[in-house]
């Protein structure tokens, strides 16, 4: 897949376009690029970043980073992706500056977006707007109730099942191993500890099973209460690894959340109930598998 910043990086052809921030990629998102894919011309994303609520100045809890956004979409098979940079200055283009200036000047001759979509100056563009410019201007209904709000209040529940469920594949909290407490090793079971993204979402507190990668994981989120701890961590046990992760970019897949974080009564009885969360997260079935 070829990533674009700018309209002039990408040769003039004909293109079915699907268009929106698709942050997350969930099942509604790609409906819109499957319909762009399947339209017979070469298949193009033209997404935005930052995302433009964060612009308008509103605070968003993202479902995904840039770079996973990019490796979902090539996922979907998608042949080019335009990301545009979202400022003030292109908020302010008429639609139809804005059709002139990407979409036309990149060669778009179907374009795809989601139901209700709007575009330009003031959310003034529509659909029907860009067929009257000429383009041949298709809408995708909306897939059952399948939103990024959603999806954001089912993780915030730690509900990670029911927000899989919308999204076609597990929730993930994507970040960097950093340096921890370097408690885990001496309990027996060595974390990753995950620098996240402020602007990224992370589920709700609590013990997940999950993954990363091929390998599975128990993951915890929270504030680590049996140590009096006040900072949310993300951590990552990997089943059976040994290695160096500092500095490595984990994706980690979480499948199942198993029980809250609470404090114990001893080290022996967190060590204990720690074993007893590493079976369940062998036992753990991927969701939608």
């Amino acid at each position: 897949m070829n990533i674009a910043r700018s309209p002039r990086e990408l040769e003039p052809q004909p293109r079915a376009v699907a268009i929106g921030t698709f942050d997350g990629v969930h099942l509604g998102h790609r409906a819109v690029i499957r319909a762009a894919v399947d339209a017979g011309l070469r298949s193009t994303v033209v997404t935005f970043d930052p995302h433009p609520r964060i612009v308008f100045g509103h605070q968003v809890e993202l479902l995904s980073t840039l770079e996973r956004r990019l490796e979902l979409l090539a996922d979907c098979g998608v042949e080019d992706v335009l990301v545009v940079e979202f400022t003030p200055e292109l908020a302010s283009l008429t639609p139809e500056e804005f059709a002139r200036d990407v979409l036309t000047r990149i060669g778009a001759e179907v374009v795809v977006a989601g139901e209700g979509f709007r575009f330009g100056s003031h959310r003034s563009g529509d659909l029907g707007l860009l067929r009257s410019l000429g383009f041949d201007a298709r809408e995708v209904p909306l897939v059952g109730g399948i939103s990024s709000t959603r999806i954001r209040q089912h993780a915030q529940a730690g509900e990670v099942e029911a927000a899989a469920s919308l999204l076609g594949r597990p929730l993930e909290v994507d970040g960097t191993v950093v340096s921890g407490d370097q408690r885990g090793g001496t309990l027996g079971f060595p974390t990753a500890n995950l620098r996240v993204d402020p602007a990224m979402l992370v589920p709700g507190y609590g013990i997940y099973a999950g993954a990363v990668g091929e390998r599975r994981a128990a993951i915890s989120i929270g504030v680590n209460p049996h140590y009096g701890g006040t900072e949310r961590r993300v951590e990552a046990y990997l089943l059976d690894w040994e290695g160096d992760l500092y500095g490595k970019r984990l994706v980690v897949e979480l499948w199942k959340r198993l029980r809250d974080e609470r404090a114990f009564t001893s080290e022996a009885e967190l060590i204990e109930q720690i074993a007893r969360d590493v079976e369940e997260t062998r036992a753990a079935q991927r969701p939608g598998e």
